[in-house]
């Protein structure tokens, strides 16, 4: 089974609904319980970081997650906000430790280009910087659809820097995707992104 986490925020029932498009066996959960008899683990997500960490802490989710993810091994996909989290902070209204799993700092979006928009949103080309699962059976240069006004910055943070596994451009570099063994994160939602975006979820379950 995959569990898709349920902390109070995020458009679940999309990341739900792409799932049962692939024919993946996916609920929602709110318990430790039900994350321990998972196979692996998605945490999606839309809004702030302070917010979302505030919840998975309150809800006792994010020690079970370092668990279950860290010592137990099990696939970890964060998608937009679920991929924020992996950073050593973020830092919107006053800076919010993240789990810290990656490194990294999460900030504003700061395109040198006038002409695009913050927040991110919109369809755009993603560019595989390295061999990465969740891009298997690809194009290099797929694309997919962003919604953000934040993102994982890794530079400056070696172990940050090499988990990056792809990127797209807005005015900036912006980080698309990491990837560091078992733990995943894309920044785009691969649950509106048709059919590439499915099969993203697709390599994601082979990898359960």
């Amino acid at each position: 089974m995959i569990a898709i986490v349920d902390y109070g925020m995020g458009n679940l029932r999309s990341v739900l609904n792409a799932f049962e498009a692939i024919g993946a066996p996916a609920r929602l959960v709110t318990d430790a319980a039900a994350l321990r008899e998972a196979a692996a683990i998605v945490v999606p997500g839309v809004g702030a970081f302070a917010d979302g960490m505030a919840n998975l802490r309150a809800r006792g989710v994010a020690d079970v997650l370092a668990d279950e993810v860290l010592v137990r091994r099990k696939p970890y996909l964060g998608i937009c906000l679920g991929l924020q989290f992996l950073a050593r902070e973020g830092r919107e209204h006053g800076m919010t430790p993240g789990l810290g799993w990656l490194g990294g700092v999460v900030r504003a979006l700061a395109p040198s280009d006038p002409r695009c928009k913050v927040p991110h949103m919109g369809w755009n080309d993603v560019v595989v910087e390295r061999p990465c699962e969740l891009f298997r059976d690809l194009d290099d240069r797929a694309t997919f659809y962003f919604l953000h006004g934040f993102q994982l910055d890794a530079a400056g943070d070696a172990g940050a820097e090499a988990a990056v596994a792809a990127t797209a451009s807005h005015g900036e570099r912006i980080t698309a995707a990491v990837a560091r063994d078992n733990v995943f994160g894309v920044q785009f939602h691969p649950e509106k992104s048709q059919e590439a975006g499915l099969q993203v979820l697709r390599n994601f379950v082979k990898l359960a």
